[in-house]
């Protein structure tokens, strides 16, 4: 089967890989059907994921239809549409019984596919734990309007909920690319008086409030950092941002989060960074802020995709872009370099 495999740093390939099979009673064998490229998985191709083992097929945000089961499985069964989550999980361990699936103490748990096991940027893949890591897709769901659940959404689902936005908020999102956007997405459904998206990108920002899922835009590269900050000032009464969600992962942006938000706020890291970041304690001193910080635990699919199917999540301005597994890296490289106005591709298999 053709597989995108993460040979070393800066290496990806398409090429041939045996198709897998199930090694475990709770193991599911998907027949993939639509995939995507993640930022996470330029991470990977950058050597910025320690984690990350050579070898592996990228991968960990798609759809398909259940080929197999193991024995011990329940919830699905062959020819089921399927979304798969970002993390597989045991569901029985410390972490799993608290519901913070991404630090599951299985060897296989938290973020393995496509990082420390085989992904699906392939044609087949086996899901560990495949009761716990798959959602059904209702018939009247596409695969597109499912594709993002088991990451995109779920970390905007994840963020937006331990993010404690009130109603009538002023909310915060730094980075409008497509995790900023979901971030967005879901941070509605808490009825904030106001998302203030803040990008460099142009075409994002624009995105962002075409679709309502900002209602003010500011480009931090057009103005100074005391302008930005008496901008977001002037949106909240004067004290700043209530909830700001850190989802770009720039080299200023974590410093961007803590100065715009209010004291006593809560400042949400969704980034991925790819070098670390420092925390200016006596600088902020007074601001008691709350930082929340890690990956994301996606354990929200059923919740999610009820909303999908309600119409309350819509990921379809996002896809900008499909192509096949074939053209795979011409995706990659127009992806990478944020080339044609891409947000995210829908890649069929």
């Amino acid at each position: 089967m053709k597989a995108v495999v993460f040979e070393e740093k800066g290496k990806l390939v398409l090429t041939e890989r045996p198709k897998p099979c199930l090694e475990k009673d709770t193991d599911v064998l998907v027949k993939v059907t639509l995939t995507t490229i993640c930022s996470s998985d330029i991470h990977i191709k950058h050597g910025a994921v320690p984690r990350a083992v050579p070898g592996t097929i990228l991968g960990h945000e798609f759809v398909g239809v259940v080929e197999e089961t193991g024995k011990a499985v329940k919830q699905v069964k062959p020819g089921d549409r399927v979304a798969v989550n970002v993390e597989t999980y045991c569901g029985s361990c410390f972490y799993c019984e608290r519901g913070f699936v991404n630090n599951c103490s299985d060897p296989l748990g938290g973020w393995a596919l496509g990082c420390r096991i085989d992904g699906g940027q392939a044609e087949y893949v086996r899901i560990p734990y495949g009761d716990n890591g798959l959602t059904k897709i209702p018939e009247h769901v596409s695969d597109e309007a499912a594709l993002f659940t088991g990451d995109l959404l779920s970390t905007g689902y994840w963020s937006a909920k331990i993010g404690e936005i009130s109603k009538g908020d002023t909310v915060a999102v730094i980075g409008a690319g497509p995790t900023g956007l979901c971030t967005m997405m879901c941070a509605r459904l808490y009825e904030p008086g106001k998302i203030i998206a803040l990008d460099t990108d142009a075409d994002r920002l624009k995105t962002a409030r075409e679709n309502n899922l900002a209602d003010f835009c500011i480009n931090p590269a057009a103005i100074s950092e005391k302008e930005l900050e008496e901008q977001i000032l002037e949106l909240s009464q004067g004290r700043g941002a209530d909830r700001v969600f850190e989802v770009a992962g720039g080299k200023d942006t974590f410093q961007t989060a803590w100065k715009i938000a209010r004291p006593n706020a809560v400042v949400t890291v969704v980034a991925m960074y790819e070098e670390d970041q420092i925390l200016p304690l006596p600088s902020m001193y007074g601001k008691n802020l709350i930082f929340k910080t890690g990956g994301v635990d996606g354990c929200y699919c059923e919740q999610i995709m009820e909303l999908i199917g309600k119409g309350q999540l819509d990921t379809s301005p996002l896809i900008t872009h499909r192509t096949s597994l074939e053209h795979i890296m011409e995706a990659y490289e127009i992806f990478e370099k944020k080339q044609d106005g891409v947000i995210k591709y829908a890649i069929k298999v």
